[in-house]
């Protein structure tokens, strides 16, 4: 008997606007429904895709550069993590994926998207082959209430001290990529307390996964 192909959950948004608070929560839901679950970041989720991430949240570099650094890890998280454990017929819950390098190194930088979606069919492959995720939470906040939660005091990465204009860039780019796919990308209102947002998921998700509530 072939095992079943896992799910593939990401989730995404811009800067400050709350999806870290909640990737906790999500993983403890899903393992309370019984679900295997591989919880996972990008850039990251390797010995080398850490050492990447490293780079890339504090090196300035080119933005070509910063976008094939981005893929390099991804596809080293594919080989290693991702596929193995969707063919094991585990879940995995991604902190970011490529919607990411279309809205930051896209968006946000001004990278071509016909450049970020060659090195997305390169990496990722085609057709019944492509490994992309079966459901993405993006979580959207107006660009008023990411810069508030951003200037509370942590240290701030080299995407997080961005201009403003560059974070409104992200979030439009996101925005389109959820209305081109709305199926996969689902918005989440971010501006609401963490259990607010989190009663609003527990209603939704069932739905959106075909598990019981």
């Amino acid at each position: 008997m072939t095992q079943a192909r896992g799910r593939f959950i990401s989730v995404e948004g811009v800067d400050g606007a709350g999806k870290s608070t909640q990737l906790a929560w999500l993983a403890q839901w899903l393992t309370a429904r019984g679900v295997r679950l591989v919880q996972t970041r990008e850039p990251g989720g390797t010995p080398l895709g850490e050492r990447l991430r490293e780079w890339l949240l504090a090196e300035p570099m080119h933005l070509e550069t910063e976008a094939l650094l981005m893929f390099a890890a991804r596809r080293e998280h594919l080989a290693a993590v991702l596929k193995p454990a969707l063919a094991r017929g585990d879940w995995v819950l991604c902190d970011r994926f490529t919607d990411a390098s279309f809205a930051y190194q896209g968006g946000g930088r001004g990278l071509a998207p016909a450049k970020v979606a060659a090195l997305e069919d390169w990496v990722q492959g085609s057709g019944a082959a492509r490994v992309e995720p079966d459901l993405t939470l993006l979580f959207d906040v107006p660009p008023e209430v990411s810069a508030a939660r951003l200037a509370q005091g942590r240290e701030l990465d080299r995407f997080e001290r961005e201009a403003a204009d560059f974070h409104a860039r992200v979030r439009d780019a996101y925005l389109a990529r959820a209305a081109s796919a709305p199926q996969r990308i689902r918005v989440i209102d971010g501006r609401g307390t963490p259990e607010q947002i989190q009663a609003a998921l527990a209603r939704q998700l069932p739905d959106w996964l075909g598990l019981a509530a």
